[in-house]
């Protein structure tokens, strides 16, 4: 200790060697690579204070990168606790935020008026399509959204207009627009996000008076989550650093999961080529998890081949073994879980230390509906419950005018959503036309003309077409027909909201095999003999509002918290579930779909990373549950369990059960199911496997009968294999055996 200035020894107290190291860096770039729960941060901040109290920098001469408003902020509270100095003035925040701060430093050099104004995305659409009707564009062809990703995608790869990739009228109309919306931001004095860091990029890289004069005053450079950098934002922290300039970087490789964002994981092996030159030091002593769940951890991510790596170890000791539940079904799989949390809890462990955690918001629902019914208090993290969300809401507007037509507040979400061309103006003429008859807008739109006379009769259409339909299939349609899973589909970021939008129909089809399979019973023989699909929708209704109601608990009230494992990023509970470990699920279809096998093997290496962000989660007691079925699309599917789980090694798991087969809900045998009921009773077969068995092939590995044919000598099974897809074998040739 003696060769660190005696006055300071202090910061250093309570730092383990390789954090010590960290801190007290010469001056000289560094690449810091801090393994989950190693104390990133506080090292991070004690770096900053380190190079201040021993007069190697003045806090001028700082420039300190976070990825969130929420980090910069802790950041500079922690540096206010252990430095006697106003931080107001230190340049510590995100990427955008900084790069505002240079735009309205140097306003003239950018090019902007002094009071720009930015836009938000749905001002930039908005200006988008003020810009395209005011050049006459067809919108159908030209899709403002795509238009607005045409963009965007240009500006975070640095690229303007002219540098473009046009290669056919399509294109080369694109990036007309994309031209045109910036000479019209550019007139209007404003700027939009992306627009933030490539101007400012570019009036660094431009100006070589100005870059050299930030170069000179930041002495010392450094960057949290570097992982999740992309290329512009790696390329604008470089035009900062000079040859005096000491750059410490601060990530983790094995946590990047950001890469549909355009994070790029290359940018930390190019750092340490162009920057560090091999100046590497791992933080690896775990302070947050037991000992078992680093072990699995380390496993997992070790198969990944592109790693800098590193390995977890704690001074803890082993703690709990890894629980793994087999379920039958997504029902019992959620069952399982409320009991587990409510044992726990009821042992002492608060709900808001235990963590809830999928890969698709799709999957809450179930899980939602589990713990609304057992009175478990919960609350989403970081969005919304699954009756609360966007587009669940849209849907159930297009339900209510099915049943009640004269409902002004279903009538006004969705008339002209998705688009119909029903401005404003047009709908305050139809509302003071209802006003003055006393009808509603439904009343006012039938008896009046144009377009919203259209909607109307699309409501009448939808509604004749489902009169005779299962509420699934109804709500199936509803989706289909209002036009809403067609403006998901072409969304970039509608993959999630159709994966809700199909939940919607899990949820109508478990609604009505609770409802005495799917037919609610009337007293009044006059109702009893109508069509029962009218009452079911109105009860549904009523169930999707109480679900969506008060359940949720309020702030500062314990409860449980359900999350997507991108959310859980940096979080840390006591005990987490990890749900829905199968194939398709986690990993996810998209990232094992057959393409290059460098796409394929980047999204595979992607979701292990997601894994191993979710396992790192777990302080105490993690919980692994995979479901042998599971509803989607209102059917009932099978799925093998997530490779993930053969890649943890099996002396720090404990099988609370192993199941063989799994047994079918009463669901599996409606006529609308996935497997018709002649092939789900055909399980006494005289073939000696069964529909949902696991089973192995020599050629095509482990995969589980989806469906089966014939007998005998012809008997034919379709298997749904983990790596080859769905194959139709005849069993006389293709030598099965049980898995």
């Amino acid at each position: 200790m003696s060769a660190y200035p005696e006055g300071h020894k202090h910061l250093l107290e309570n730092l383990n060697p390789e954090q010590r190291a960290a801190v007290t860096l010469p001056h000289e770039s560094a690449l810091i690579l801090a393994g989950a729960g190693s104390g990133k941060t506080r090292v991070l901040t004690t770096r900053i204070v380190w190079l201040i109290l021993t007069g190697q920098v003045s806090p001028h001469g700082i420039l300190a990168v976070t990825f969130t408003n929420k980090a910069a902020k802790e950041m500079l509270t922690r540096i206010s606790s252990m430095l006697p100095i106003n931080t107001r003035g230190m340049w510590v925040g995100t990427f955008h935020g900084l790069a505002n701060r240079l735009l309205r430093t140097h306003y003239r050099e950018a090019g902007l008026p002094q009071s720009f104004q930015i836009l938000d995305s749905q001002d930039q659409l908005s200006a988008i399509k003020r810009l395209m009707k005011a050049m006459n564009v067809d919108t159908e062809k030209y899709e403002p959204k795509k238009v607005q990703w045409f963009i965007n995608g240009h500006k975070e790869a640095g690229r303007r207009a002219r540098d473009a990739e046009a290669y056919d009228e399509y294109s080369m109309r694109m990036a007309e627009l994309y031209e045109a919306y910036d000479a019209q931001c550019q007139r209007e004095g404003v700027a939009d996000f992306p627009e933030l860091l490539l101007r400012s990029y570019e009036l660094l890289y431009r100006n070589e008076p100005l870059r050299q004069h930030y170069q000179d005053r930041f002495r010392h450079i450094l960057i949290d989550e570097f992982q999740d950098t992309n290329t512009l934002q790696y390329r604008w922290l470089k035009l900062f650093a000079g040859p005096h300039t000491a750059l410490f970087a601060v990530g983790d490789d094995d946590q990047s999961i950001y890469a549909f964002r355009g994070a790029n994981t290359a940018n930390m092996a190019e750092f340490e080529r162009e920057f560090a030159h091999g100046n590497v030091i791992k933080l690896e002593q775990n302070y947050r998890s037991h000992g078992h769940i680093l072990t699995a951890a380390n496993t997992l991510i070790a198969q990944n081949t592109h790693r800098l790596g590193k390995n977890l170890w704690t001074a803890e000791g082993d703690g709990e073994p890894i629980r793994i539940f087999d379920a039958y079904s997504d029902q019992d799989e959620a069952s399982f879980v409320v009991d587990e949390v409510r044992a726990l809890n009821r042992e002492g462990v608060n709900l808001s230390d235990m963590a809830l955690l999928y890969r698709s918001n799709a999957q809450s629902r179930v899980l939602e509906h589990a713990l609304f019914s057992a009175s478990v208090p919960y609350r989403v993290y970081g969005g919304l419950r699954f009756f609360e969300r966007q587009e669940i809401k849209h849907a159930l507007a297009y339900l209510r005018l099915l049943t009640n037509p004269e409902d002004d507040g279903a009538f006004l979400r969705v008339v002209n959503f998705p688009t119909r061309g029903i401005g404003a103006r047009t709908l305050e003429q139809l509302a003071d036309s209802a006003a003055r008859s006393g009808a509603s807008l439904w009343q006012a739109a039938c008896t009046g003309g144009g377009k919203v006379a259209g909607f109307a009769r699309l409501i009448e259409d939808i509604k004749a077409a489902t009169r005779d339909l299962p509420l699934a299939e109804a709500i199936d349609h509803v989706i289909e027909s209002s036009g809403l899973a067609d403006y998901y589909r072409t969304d970039k970021e509608g993959a999630d909201r159709l994966e809700n939008l199909n939940e919607l129909v899990n949820a109508a089809a478990l609604f009505s095999e609770e409802s005495e399979e799917g037919t609610l019973k009337d007293s009044d023989p006059l109702r009893a003999e109508a069509r029962v699909e009218s009452y079911a929708l109105d009860a549904f209704l009523a169930h999707a509002a109480l679900e969506a109601g008060e359940h949720q608990a309020g702030a500062g009230h314990d409860a449980l918290q359900l999350m997507t494992v991108h959310a859980a990023k940096g979080l840390e509970f006591h005990a987490v579930f990890i749900t829905g470990l199968e194939e398709g699920l986690f990993p996810h279809e998209q990232s094992t779909l057959k393409g290059t096998s460098a796409h394929e093997e980047n999204g595979l290496e992607e979701e292990r990373r997601l894994m191993y962000v979710a396992i790192t989660r777990a302080r105490r007691r993690l919980y692994l549950s995979h479901a042998q079925s599971r509803m989607l699309h209102g059917q009932i599917r099978y799925s093998l369990p997530s490779r993930f789980l053969d890649e943890l090694p099996e002396q720090v798991l404990m099988h609370l059960n192993r199941r063989s087969e799994p047994s079918y809900p009463s669901s599996v045998q409606q006529p609308d199911s996935s497997y018709s009921t002649k092939r789900q009773t055909q399980t006494g077969n005289d073939t000696g496997y069964k529909v949902g068995q696991s089973v192995a092939h020599a050629k095509f590995g482990t995969g589980i009968i989806i469906d089966f044919e014939g007998r005998g000598a012809d008997a034919r099974v379709q298997v749904k294999f983990r790596d080859a897809g769905t194959k139709w074998l005849a069993l006389a040739y293709a030598k099965l055996s049980p898995a």
